[in-house]
């Protein structure tokens, strides 16, 4: 399996994913910001459809729909009351744009399915190279900032006092999502990436409370997911994505299960 070039760079590529997806997960959760990795991944259809249209490469039309749109979407979903029009606004607008680009598009049915479910056979050396880098971006930017972003997402009321500027660590963290969502999408594609950065951060919660333990134990199930996607990917010629998913829910099933039986001794 291994001989092959793209199943090489697709593990490369899958395990720098996973290892983003781990860390920032861990933080969506904390800061219930699970609604926003969902609109996300729509903002960011609309993005690759772009790009495609445009003729560039789908990570870059990501990166561009994702970072403008995800500080703006944040800050109009603050409040509770307002989210879920918020949501169903922004995403009908950009999944209405996805497909507008992609009728506009000279591409074939291919590049939409790309996008929406990833692929493992178009990834290109180059594409590694890219998401290795902005993957490695995104690991120096939350090391700077761990310990205030720990604090802020933990114990906000604990961190407001202190004098923690809360709105940067906000915008500079919604920026951080959306690299990461658009990095993600290369293997899951735009329309499962919240699988990523959701579940193996909230499986992990039930098994321990250290947010370094958290971390670690969410990086380990998004390696699972990722690992195990690709290999029975390769055996069954199936979607990627699909295992991937499944994955992730049995592992978030087991862990809701243990957390029962854990409450119930």
């Amino acid at each position: 399996m291994l001989t092959l070039s793209f199943m090489r760079h697709a593990f490369v590529a899958s395990t720098f994913i996973a290892i983003i997806c781990g860390i920032i997960g861990v933080f969506v959760v904390a800061r219930n910001l699970s609604f926003l990795t969902h609109t996300l991944s729509e903002i960011g259809f609309a993005g690759g459809a772009f790009a495609v249209f445009a003729g560039w490469p789908a990570l870059n039309g990501m990166i561009l729909f994702t970072m403008l749109s995800s500080v703006i979407v944040g800050q109009m979903s603050i409040k509770e009351s307002r989210r879920e029009a918020v949501i169903s606004a922004v995403s009908a607008l950009f999944i209405g744009l996805g497909i507008l680009f992609l009728s506009l598009s000279s591409q074939s049915a291919s590049s939409a399915t790309s996008i929406l479910f990833g692929s493992v056979v178009g990834i290109s050396l180059n594409e590694v190279w890219q998401l290795v880098y902005l993957s490695i971006l995104v690991l120096i930017i939350l090391l700077l900032m761990y310990r205030r972003l720990k604090f802020d997402s933990f114990d906000s009321i604990g961190a407001q006092v202190s004098g923690i500027n809360q709105t940067v660590i906000s915008v500079v963290f919604l920026l951080l999502l959306a690299l990461s969502v658009s990095v993600a999408a290369q293997i899951v594609g735009s329309l499962l990436i919240f699988i990523l950065l959701t579940l193996p951060a909230a499986s992990a919660k039930y098994f321990t409370h250290g947010v370094a333990r958290m971390i670690i134990l969410a990086i380990l199930f998004s390696l699972l997911g990722t690992w195990l996607g690709l290999f029975l990917g390769y055996l069954t010629d199936w979607p990627v994505s699909f295992f991937i998913a499944v994955i992730e829910v049995i592992i978030y099933t087991t862990a809701l299960i243990y957390s029962k039986f854990i409450e119930s001794n």
